[in-house]
Formats: structure tokens, sequence, C-alpha cells
């Protein structure tokens, strides 16, 4: 079906992008994998060719696009190509939109001259060993300075992505005593430079997919932060969270979405090429039925996200349909690369295939930015039940 999402200005983007991957990152994604994080001189090449400026403002230097339409095309070409960037999506997707939301005029110049250019890398930091999805019950504290200046930051953080390679980190944290009666008040965020005193990496954590992403354990002991570095307004971040999981589900979706498309792509050439008895593996009628039916699945995933894409666009996407698209997309991917890996057989194990590497890497989309549970939970509250 054709697209109407996507301009001729995106198609040549596209085309931007197709040829990065093809020359600065199949050729050594393996090893980055083996390494565990890409090379922090990708994210420098990502700056120059202006993907981390995208939807910053024009004032700081970026080309102040407001949709989401652009990132999509990344991810596309990602999941065509099998590979990713490492955490970037995490740095644009994640980390900008609360930089940019809530932000003040000096934060904004004093970070997203860097952010842009790749020199300074970001990270966000909610779940801990004991709190995942429900964010409500966070331990991390942080207290004010008696002289006012400062906060004092102390508590652990897990599965961040990013975390062992990020300048800055965004923190959310107790700032005020938990209250029982409203779990949700007393959360702020605070943006933690990596270099502060009393901030630790600690385990860098061995995944089963997205291997090239590096994902850490973070500590912070003692940790002075500015009070210039608390975003937005103090204990105000659940409500902030709460805001910008939209586009973080909307990202989710659309990486599904495009890894899905990629998985088919990878079962469809292999077919082709693979004989058994005597003739391609394309040539049975079951390859066939089962490449119609996973084509006709993201056709429709695409059909979903394509309509959140402009609903983003418009300021219309709301958390229900954001759950909505995540779910349904995530849910698709799973079952769409699964049955595209049977059609590899044996092959389909061996990490060497990209299809390996598309199967383990989505496996994590139906737990990370709420689980598919949670989704259902959003949803079904839209519905008034």
């Amino acid at each position: 079906m054709r697209r109407s999402v996507f301009t001729e200005d995106h198609e040549a983007f596209r085309t931007t992008i197709r040829e990065f991957i093809a020359k600065e990152v199949t050729p050594y994604y393996a090893d980055w994998e083996r390494e565990g994080r890409v090379p922090r001189g990708l994210y420098r090449k990502l700056g120059a060719l202006g993907v981390f400026a995208i939807q910053v403002p024009e004032e700081y230097g970026g080309a102040g696009i407001t949709d989401f339409t652009y990132q999509a095309v990344i991810r596309e070409e990602c999941g065509r190509a099998g590979v990713g960037f490492g955490a970037d999506t995490v740095h644009t997707c994640l980390v900008l939109p609360y930089l940019l939301e809530f932000g003040d005029a000096r934060q904004k110049a004093r970070w997203l001259p860097g952010f842009l250019s790749g020199a300074l890398m970001t990270a966000i930091a909610m779940t801990e060993p004991g709190t995942g999805s429900d964010l409500a019950g966070i331990a991390t504290r942080a207290h004010l300075a008696d002289d006012g200046t400062h906060y004092i930051l102390n508590g652990a953080k897990t599965f961040i992505t990013g975390g062992a390679q990020a300048d800055l980190v965004l923190v959310v944290c107790r700032t005020s005593p938990h209250d029982p009666d409203n779990r949700r008040a007393g959360l702020s965020i605070l943006c933690v430079d990596t270099t502060s005193e009393g901030f630790g990496v600690g385990r860098r954590l061995d995944k089963i997919g997205l291997r090239a992403q590096d994902t850490a354990e973070l500590s912070f002991t003692d940790v002075k932060v500015p009070v210039d570095n608390l975003l937005g307004e103090e204990g105000q971040a659940f409500a902030y969270l709460t805001h910008n999981l939209v586009v973080e589900r909307l990202a989710a979706a659309v990486n599904a979405c495009a890894n899905a498309a990629g998985a088919i792509g990878f079962a469809t050439e292999y077919v082709r090429e693979r004989h058994v008895f005597g003739k391609p593996v394309a040539a049975f009628q079951n390859t066939k039925f089962v490449l119609a039916e996973c084509s006709t699945e993201v056709v429709a995933a695409q059909a979903l996200v394509d309509r959140a894409l402009a609903a983003h666009g418009l300021g219309e996407l709301t958390p229900a349909d954001a759950a909505r698209t995540k779910l349904f997309c995530t849910e698709v991917a799973g079952r769409v690369i699964d049955r595209c890996l049977q059609l590899h057989g044996g092959y389909g194990y061996m990490l060497e295939y990209p299809i390996a590497r598309l199967y383990a890497d989505t496996r994590v989309s139906r737990i990370y930015a709420g689980t598919s549970e949670v989704m259902k939970t959003i949803i079904a509250k839209d519905l008034g039940l």
C-alpha cells in the first residue's frame, strides 16, 4: 500500500541513512556486538550527519522538525539492515523530549549544542533493582543541601541503556518523603554529570539481544547535583514521565514494525537462495503462505504506525492510542520474526544470520516502555473498564 506519511525529503534522507549504514555500520556490527557497545566515534559521525539535530530547535543549531517521521525513517533503515546505532534511540527519542519540554533556556543553551553534535551523550535512569513499571515506587533519593546550592543524591539504577557511555544522565529520584496517600508525588528529575564524584557505572549487563547497545547498572553515592540541574519543577517528575511515555511507546512501535519488515526481507532472500529436495525453499506452498501471512500482518501494523505518526505530528496521539500501537506492533513483530526464523531452518539460529539478531533484539520490545500487560491495562482503562 502507498504510504502518505513520507515526502520526497524523507526519501532523500532515507537514501543518506541507508548509505551510511552500509559504509559505517554493517561491516563492523558483529565486532560491536562482541564488545557490547558501539564506538563513541559513531555518535560523532551521527552528529555530523545531522541525525541528532533533527528535532533540536534552530536557535540551538538544529533543524527544528517537531514530528517523529524522520526518526521513523532511521528506525526503518536500521530494521532493513538488521543493525542499530547503539543508544541513539534513548538519546533522541527519550531524553530530548524531556530537555525540550521541561528544560529552561539556560539548560538548553548549555546542553543542546553538545547533544546534537554527539559530543554529549545522554541517558535516562528510571528503573531500579526493585522498581520497574511501578515508577511510584522509586527509592533513589535526593535532598537539598543546607546551603541550598545543590542536591545530594543517593541510590541505584539498573537496565540503563547508554548508561556506560553517557555524559549526562537524567535521574528520576525522590526529593520528598514517600506519601502513602499519593505515591506519585515527590519525584523529580536531576540531570547528573557523569564525571561527578560519587557517580559510578556498575556491571555492564549481558543481554540476550541488543548486544551492541550498552546497558548498565548505575550508582549514586552522595553525588552533588547543582540546583541548576533540576529539570522542570521539583516534585513533578511523575507527570513528566507520563507525558513523554507516549513518544517512547511510539518509538518502540516504529522500531518493532521496522524489524518485522526487515525479517521478511531477510527471509524472502534466504528462501530464494536455499535449495531443499532439489528446489528453492521459496517454491514450497508453505513458504509462500507463511510469508504472505507475515506480509499482511506487517502491512496492518504499518498502517497503525502511520496513523500514530500522523496523530503525533498533530499533537493528538493519546496515551491509550500509543499503548494500542505499541501492543499491536510489538506482538506482530514477535510472531513475524519467529516465523521468518523458522523458514531459515537451523541457520536461523546462527548469529551470523541477521534474522537471529532480529529475533533476540525484538523480544525486549514487549517489555520496555511498559510491558504488553501494562499496555492492556491502559487500553482497558480507556474503555472504562
